[in-house]
């Protein structure tokens, strides 16, 4: 039973290491195979480290620096440091399409045609028919009006939240606002640092009013919205939480808007591809399209290309072009880029056994490790600083409260995730700090768990696979992966 279990780990590992393209059957001779994944785990970690360059990262205050993948086709990337292969897992390229054949044609032939450079601004000489097409298929695909590219999903949000708190009274009608009338804007606490910059610089030009409510807590933003005195209002949230990897309560969201007639803005850069029967996102998958006015998105994530877009009426469409700034001042996504992502539109709405892969994935990571996740996106809260830093040297959050993150995708094992998390587990135990200081997760449905909660006998499963490990590779095999 452990060697044909085993067996089947080594089969997914080896399948998901050498190509997306490609499952290789593994025979009990090329079991040793396992062996050679081993330092990709390690390399995972970066962890390769002497105890002056740990050192040097601790006086930086866990300051994260880009390393540089000089190459990698989106499972596996070549770290240019030390030359060695790893697999590719803080990537969110979930359907894995930044590598796709079909898309990768579509940006050369463009390139060929018309070059890389836009030339200018959307609204000067950058737009061409190949964004307009592009607009089109992001508009139907969230059965909204019109759609609006942006340069990035950063600019996008940007754009929205500056063009709305421009706008005041034209959020619902064409009316002339009247002399000094506010906009009373409402976030969660957790929206991407994309919104809460857009809100911030919306905020000063004084005629914005903003209230954060709890993380996804509706009944403070229902109260918010009752003690709120003007007229005009905007709800804005992930759809899909970046960090946490939980979903913003739509259901009860939609039941809100009907009684405060607020606007609704989501942010589905996670949702987008992933979520809903066609790939519509979260909004679909609620079936609450209808009651969504702005829809913003990213290409760069299930798509695997780049850029930002709006979708929403053709009215807001107008006003954003004309207010959001971001969108304004900004160049033009490249024509190449704009082909290419229209392609992976087109694969990604037909390739449907793509998306069900991905929640397969999600049903595989629970069953092997018991950690309740929701989504793609694994969020374990990891504790101090140094924990953190041996853990994965790429800290996401201050201190007291670090946040070890990782991404399912279609084309990476589930079983490679779930062995590398055993190695996290061993260099990163409990740690009190998280309990006393969490303020992320109190009262709240969030996925993301305290990584002390997993460790020791409450992980029998994770148990389980390191004790396979163990008994069929040998002591030595698994010590190599608990020894730096």
């Amino acid at each position: 039973m452990e060697n044909d279990y085993l067996k089947e780990i080594t089969t997914l590992l080896v399948s998901s290491s050498f190509s997306p393209f490609m499952i290789t059957e593994i025979m009990p001779e090329e079991m040793t195979k396992m062996k050679e994944l081993m330092p990709v785990f390690i390399n995972l970690r970066m962890g390769q480290k002497n105890e002056e360059e740990e050192e040097k990262e601790r006086a930086g205050g866990g300051e994260k620096n880009g390393d540089e993948i000089v190459s990698g086709n989106g499972v596996m990337g070549h770290y240019v440091e030390q030359s060695k292969k790893l697999l590719l897992f803080s990537g969110n390229d979930y359907l894995g399409l930044s590598a796709h054949p079909t898309i990768g044609k579509a940006a050369a032939k463009a390139a060929q045609e018309h070059g890389m450079g836009p030339r200018g601004s959307a609204l000067i000489c950058g737009y061409t028919n190949y964004h307009r097409l592009l607009e089109s298929s992001l508009a139907n695909l969230k059965k909204k009006e019109d759609c609006l590219l942006c340069p990035t999903g950063f600019a996008a949000n940007m754009a929205v939240m500056v063009a709305l708190g421009n706008i005041s009274s034209l959020l619902a009608s064409a009316e002339i606002p009247l002399k000094k009338e506010k906009i009373a804007i409402f976030s969660d606490t957790l929206n991407h640092a994309s919104i809460i910059d857009g809100i911030r610089l919306a905020e000063r030009q004084q005629n914005v009013e903003v209230h954060v409510y709890k993380h996804c807590d509706m009944s403070h933003l229902s109260s918010l919205l009752s003690n709120c005195a003007l007229k005009k209002k905007v709800v804005v949230t992930d759809s899909l939480f970046s960090m946490d990897g939980d979903f913003a309560p739509m259901a009860e969201l939609v039941k809100l808007r009907k009684r405060h007639g607020f606007l609704l803005v989501i942010d589905d850069a996670h949702g987008t591809f992933i979520c809903g029967k066609n790939g519509g996102g979260v909004a679909e998958e609620f079936n609450c399209e209808k009651d969504v006015d702005i829809c913003v998105g990213t290409l760069s994530k299930a798509a695997g290309c780049h850029g930002g877009f709006i979708a929403c009426s053709k009215q807001l469409k107008k006003l954003i072009q004309s207010r959001g700034r971001s969108f304004i001042f900004s160049t033009a996504s490249p024509v190449p880029v704009a082909a290419a992502a229209h392609a992976a539109v087109i694969v990604a709405t037909k390739e449907v056994w793509r998306r069900r892969a991905v929640w397969n994935r999600v049903q595989e990571f629970q069953a092997l490790t018991g950690i309740p996740i929701t989504s793609p996106i694994i969020s374990l809260v990891v504790g101090s600083e140094e924990k953190a830093l041996k853990a994965s040297r790429f800290p996401l959050f201050p201190h007291p409260c670090f946040l070890f993150k990782c991404y399912l995708h279609v084309i990476v094992a589930t079983a490679a995730i779930a062995l590398t998390l055993i190695i996290i587990m061993d260099q990163a135990t409990s740690d009190s700090e998280c309990n006393s200081h969490s303020r992320r997760f109190e009262g709240t449905d969030s996925s993301t768990v305290p990584l002390h909660q997993l460790s020791g006998d409450r992980q029998p499963q994770l148990q389980w696979i390191r004790k396979t490990l163990d008994l069929n590779l040998g002591s030595s095999s698994y010590q190599f992966l608990k020894n730096d």
